[in-house]
């Protein structure tokens, strides 16, 4: 049987969904990250399939979201886009430290994946952490800053972006440090899994194509590292993209 356990970890609200007969057993852990407007409970049905394979799944909220939500804005959450990823980032560790200091991590076989804000959040996170020994981006971006100066510019157009220039200079060169696609060696050979439909209207499809094309060419082990595209698909994990992310997990972690 498979069980769903509330926890807090550090203060974050997270959701521990594991097989009950070894809720207290070390094991391989996945932290997935939903996406945003989404919440922790969302990402359930996909937590119980990877539970079924014998992981331990770790669903954390996002600042502003899910039972961290605290009546924000519209717009506030909106403008703490990249605040949020990069928050959801230093979280990550706290998430390994509580796996680690509590003997539930299995031979460091840590992964991490996520939504949208939690791809782009798992991309983030491979540039900082080389703990991290197996991903998947599900229709994120791993060209933050490009994406970043994109929706920035949609909002000048609109005339809608009540930050000032220097606010936008210093997050912009935040963004730098967590730019994937800026260092992609720190893949390091690592295990990613690419998945994005065609049609996407949110987070642009060739941002992660592209990058997928500069960076397999590295990868000694053409297995490693596999772009999955879906046509007809817009901006929406459906059952095959979760199927394929489970399976990608039980042979990569």
């Amino acid at each position: 049987m498979i069980g769903v356990y509330e926890a807090e970890i550090k203060t974050i609200p997270s959701l521990i969904v594991v097989d009950t007969k070894k809720e207290g057993i070390a094991l391989p852990v996945i932290t997935y990250f939903h996406g945003f407007t989404s919440a922790k409970e969302h990402n359930l049905p996909l937590a119980y399939l990877l539970a079924q394979q014998g992981y331990r799944v770790i669903l954390p909220d996002s600042k502003y979201h899910g039972a961290r939500e605290n009546g924000i804005s519209v717009n506030k959450r909106q403008l703490s886009f990249w605040d949020i990823v990069m928050q959801n980032v230093i979280e990550l560790q706290y998430v390994k430290d509580y796996v680690d200091e509590s003997g539930l991590l299995l031979d460091d076989r840590f992964g991490v994946a996520g939504t949208s804000m939690g791809g782009i959040t798992t991309s983030a996170a491979m540039t900082q952490y080389d703990w991290i020994k197996a991903a998947a981006i599900l229709m994120g971006t791993p060209k933050i800053k490009t994406f970043a100066k994109a929706i920035l510019d949609e909002f000048k157009k609109i005339g809608d972006l009540p930050l000032k220039q220097e606010v936008i200079s210093d997050l912009l060169d935040q963004l730098t440090n967590y730019d994937l696609s800026k260092q992609p060696e720190k893949l390091n050979q690592r295990p990613l899994l690419f998945w994005h439909g065609e049609e996407d209207e949110i987070v642009p499809f060739h941002h992660a194509y592209s990058f997928y094309e500069q960076v397999a060419p590295s990868y000694s082990n053409p297995d490693d590292i596999v772009f999955i595209r879906e046509a007809n698909r817009g901006h929406k994990v459906g059952r095959y993209a979760t199927l394929e992310t489970v399976k990608w997990f039980a042979s990569h972690l």
